[in-house]
């Protein structure tokens, strides 16, 4: 599995476990939400993401998005 690949099911899980405890908990963990797009949104524009750096630095395949 690719880097983007990892990169977007992490940031997907966050979302869908932020929504979920934003539902049965408190409506706060929408802001976890608004970070995850927020970092998506300028990982897009200038290629940035520590996940990324963080899982090359483990010697993870990297795809097309994250070098």
């Amino acid at each position: 599995m690719s880097i983007d690949r990892i990169v977007f099911a992490v940031a997907g899980g966050f979302i869908l476990l932020s929504v979920l405890l934003a539902y049965l908990h408190s409506p706060y963990w929408l802001w976890f939400t608004a970070f995850v797009g927020a970092n998506l949104l300028q990982s897009a524009f200038t290629g940035f993401c520590p996940l990324a750096i963080i899982l090359k630095k483990m010697g993870m395949q990297p795809g097309q998005a994250f070098h």
